[in-house]
């Protein structure tokens, strides 16, 4: 399975992309002469053609009345470790968590890795309630099938909105929560203004190769940008130019909705199980910047101070810091993440 893996990543990461400023729709050529051609992209809704690093499963149940999938990849534990579950970040799938759940399977510990509800190779469906605690109970269903009792639940960015839920609702099947760069340490309707699922609905329908590229530039790198970075878009981009670009649309703007209505700062006082923080400090992100409401003074994402802040709201946790680092610090320096991953498991 690692071998499969490895062969898929190579074959990911042979194809380049030009920096955005030479026009990411243009076909990237790399070394060997291989190209992709951005522009020519296409995925449907389940990524059914897009390759994962492992084996994909499918876990199968019924919720709001609908018959849904649940994609997920699994690699158990080794050496009686527990299992770790990681939550993907709303812009991403199970697939970016390759380097992390190779570097934790190789210390022995079970990795699961779900594709949730609404995202990467589960099922999108359009009239459905989208909330973080049906995908929590979705995710603690997938464990039980898979005979998991306790699990550490770690989750970045959308996905530590997530796993904060799910141990709130699960401290008997979380023995550790771990939050990358989590999205939800403010709440946001405090500062910003209340904006309807049709108004995100249109702002998905206007997402192109080139905005898609240039918000991740911009956002998550600090205007750097590579290969391995171009990588994570694709899935993106095939989807916006895809056969189903519009269903995509209309339930990527369900799930923002939950991001802003169903905060969970309030309730971090109530989570027992201990909460392990890592933190790259150059991360700006914050959901309704562009829309904040009249006279806010709150300056929104100061994750070099949000760490420190929120930090004091839980029972028993420790912050990890990674100076110079974004939104996605197992992505930008998976060196000096590891280490301090490392860390936060032990």
């Amino acid at each position: 399975m690692r071998l499969v893996g490895l062969l898929i990543a190579l074959v990911i990461t042979s194809v380049s992309v030009m920096p955005l400023s030479c026009g990411a729709a243009n076909p990237d050529t790399d070394g060997a002469g291989k190209t992709v051609d951005i522009a020519a992209l296409k995925y449907d809704a389940t990524l059914s053609e897009f390759p994962y690093p492992y084996a994909v499963e499918h876990f199968a149940f019924d919720s709001q009345g609908q018959s849904l999938d649940m994609g997920y990849m699994y690699l158990p534990s080794a050496a009686n470790k527990p299992v770790v579950v990681l939550m993907h970040g709303k812009n991403f799938n199970g697939a970016y968590w390759q380097s992390t759940a190779e570097h934790l399977h190789a210390q022995g510990y079970g990795v699961l890795i779900p594709d949730q509800i609404g995202f990467g190779k589960s099922s999108k469906p359009v009239d459905y309630q989208y909330s973080f605690s049906a995908l929590a109970s979705h995710t603690k269903a997938l464990m039980a099938s898979l005979d998991i009792e306790k699990g550490i639940i770690l989750g970045h960015s959308m996905g530590g909105m997530l796993a904060s839920r799910f141990a709130l609702l699960y401290p008997e099947s979380t023995s550790k929560l771990l939050l990358i760069n989590p999205i939800g340490l403010e709440n946001y309707l405090l500062y910003s203004q209340y904006k309807d699922v049709d108004f995100f609905y249109q702002q998905e329908q206007k997402k192109s190769a080139e905005s898609i590229q240039a918000y991740q530039q911009k956002n998550y790198y600090a205007g750097q940008w590579d290969q391995q970075y171009a990588n994570l878009t694709y899935f993106m981009i095939g989807q916006v130019q895809g056969p189903d670009s519009d269903s995509i649309a209309k339930v990527n703007a369900l799930t923002y909705d939950m991001i802003f209505t169903q905060p969970v700062i309030e309730e971090f006082e109530y989570i027992s199980v201990p909460t392990r923080l890592i933190i790259g400090t150059r991360d700006r992100t914050a959901p309704g910047r562009n829309w904040q409401k009249v006279g806010n003074t709150h300056e929104l994402g100061r994750y070099d101070l949000l760490g420190k802040q929120v930090i004091k709201q839980f029972k028993d946790a420790k912050l990890y810091e990674l100076a110079d680092l974004g939104h996605l610090p197992q992505i930008e320096d998976f060196s000096r993440f590891k280490i301090v991953l490392d860390k936060a498991l032990h």
